[in-house]
């Protein structure tokens, strides 16, 4: 019997009538047995590619996906397009004794293709050693940006997952990743903590043109509170509210139900029962605006989201974009205004910093690590040097981006074997810190340039993802308002291209506009330069 074609499976078993282009090249990779890294918007299809590749495939799939209903939602999912209840089982902190033995035989046998599971399983000595048995063929990472410092939801879970895979075969399984937003420095730390060889790197489109963009700039806090108060109340249908802190969660979602407003408040403060019920609350319509923190976002699925509205900017353009990207899933319009005040990029930056540690602090954790004649785990680490958890995390990343420390697949941290100089990797430590401090503060300012730009919002945005769009848009204020400035001046290096600086070193440009131009650097991040002076003192060469 012949085998289906690609496009046949996708119409049979998952219901879709026309694969993307760039949902083909990356099953395509994944079947010649190379490692891949997705990032495509939301609702492009990206658990569309690991479904039809893990159908095709010889051993079973395994999907590490960050939170249970995430999980729940594609094994429901995969049985509802197949037909087949069994097609994919789950393996998590709710999943009894009995039902883990059922799903590994389902694996085994070949009955379930499919297993979903959180990372922190792949801690667990036992579930690597049964996984590994089934002889997996593919190890897909949702929610991929998760492993990244650089992402907005770094989870430290996340970061044990590279020396799992090893763990899980020999050969290991092939490794695919997927993210619906990733710039460039994100890109590169996936590939690099989930040891990817070679990946085949498949971005699509990051445009949604269905957003309207726009930002409203203040100078008064008050101001800005009555007016995102009265914007709330003008909009129609659901709708996400972020804020900066969980006080002001708090505060605001009160004063909405004061004004007759059914609002809910949610923060990673909250208990994890009352988290669920703000979360069904909103999904199925009771409460019709949520006012939240970052901590608010994934794993909602509901395509009717109609206005995204952010009373202070993100951390990040990778944040912001991500955090709008839950409006208008749906395909109709929905709106994602900026309610920006300048001062409030100080909070970020305050913010930003609080997770930092110095060079005392990593020479600690370093000591400690070497000192001690095994692996050591992070909680008993923290605790001997009197350090934070997410501290510990850190200055354990900066000793591992020095290369004085390897982070094991159960989440334990072990020396080098080379390590020899323990002051010269501290040294190194800290220059990692100093490195990823630079490039926070460049993506900062990004954040800047889009609230302030007087060019289309929607081609700054695309371009710091490195998505070629010339406005104007027609759908952000400056477009609609005519404020846009067209750039139509000199431009003497393409974006795109390799650039050096005297001083940043290696680049490549971004975009252009207003006199402008942006380049990101690979030590220094992100930087905008003066046209003119760029070519007048030339600033910047080709770079090969």
């Amino acid at each position: 019997m012949t085998e289906p074609t690609l496009d046949e499976l996708a119409a049979e078993v998952l219901g879709i009538e026309e694969l993307r282009d760039a949902q083909r090249t990356a099953v395509e990779a994944v079947l010649d047995g190379r490692d891949a890294l997705v990032v495509m918007a939301t609702g492009a299809g990206k658990s569309a590619i690991y479904q039809l590749a893990g159908l095709r495939l010889a051993g079973p799939t395994i999907v590490v996906s960050p939170l249970i209903a995430l999980q729940q939602d594609q094994v429901a999912n995969l049985a509802a397009a197949s037909g087949d209840e069994g097609l994919a089982v789950a393996l998590n902190s709710q999943t009894g004794v009995g039902e883990r033995r059922d799903a590994l035989e389902r694996l085994g046998d070949g009955r379930a293709r499919f297993v979903l599971l959180a990372p922190e399983q792949l801690a667990n000595p036992d579930v690597l050693e049964d996984l590994a048995a089934v002889r997996p063929a593919l190890l897909v990472v949702d929610e991929a940006h998760c492993v990244s410092e650089w992402g907005h939801d770094f989870r430290p879970d996340y970061l044990r997952i590279g020396a799992a895979r090893g763990r899980l075969g020999d050969p290991p399984p092939t490794v695919l990743a997927l993210t619906a937003t990733a710039a460039p420095p994100v890109r590169d730390e996936i590939v690099a903590r989930l040891g990817m060889e070679d990946p085949a790197l498949v971005v699509g489109s990051f445009d949604r043109p269905e957003l309207w963009l726009e930002v409203r700039r203040f100078e008064d806090e008050d101001a800005k509170a009555a007016a995102l108060l009265d914007e709330i109340g003008e909009q129609e249908g659901s709708g996400l509210v972020y804020v900066a802190t969980r006080r002001a969660a708090e505060e605001l979602a009160a004063t909405l139900v004061e004004r007759g407003v059914a609002a809910r408040h949610y923060h990673g403060g909250m208990a994890a029962g009352p988290r669920e019920e703000v979360l069904e609350a909103f999904l199925d319509g009771t409460a019709r605006v949520v006012v939240a923190t970052i901590a608010f976002g994934m794993g909602v699925d509901k395509p009717d989201v109609r206005f995204v509205l952010h009373d202070a900017p993100s951390s990040s353009l990778d944040a912001y974009f991500q955090e709008i990207g839950r409006a208008g899933r749906d395909g109709e319009p929905a709106s994602a205004i900026l309610f920006y005040r300048p001062q409030d990029l100080g909070l970020r930056r305050f913010q930003a910093g609080a997770g930092q540690v110095d060079g005392d602090q990593i020479a600690r954790v370093a000591t400690v690590v070497e000192a001690v004649d095994e692996p050591v785990d992070p909680a008993e680490l923290a605790e001997e040097v009197d350090l934070t958890a997410s501290k510990v995390t850190t200055a354990v990343g900066r000793l591992e981006d020095a290369g004085a420390v390897e982070v094991l697949a159960d989440g334990r941290v072990a020396p080098r074997e080379e390590l020899d100089d323990l002051a010269g990797a501290v040294e190194a430590a800290e220059e990692a810190g100093r490195h990823r401090k630079a490039y926070e503060e460049s993506r900062l300012a990004m954040v800047r340039t889009y609230a302030e730009t007087r060019d289309c919002r929607r081609e700054v945005l695309l371009s710091y993802f490195g998505d070629a769009f010339a406005g104007p848009c027609g759908a952000c204020d400056t477009c609609a308002d005519g404020r846009a400035d067209p750039d139509d001046g000199e431009r003497p290096f393409p974006v795109g291209a390799a650039v050096r600086h005297g001083e940043w070193g290696g680049g490549v440009v971004q975009r252009y506009g207003s006199g402008r131009m942006t380049v990101l650097f690979e030590d220094a991040g992100y930087r905008t330069l003066d046209v003119g002076l760029v070519a007048e003192r030339g600033l910047l060469t080709p770079d090969d």
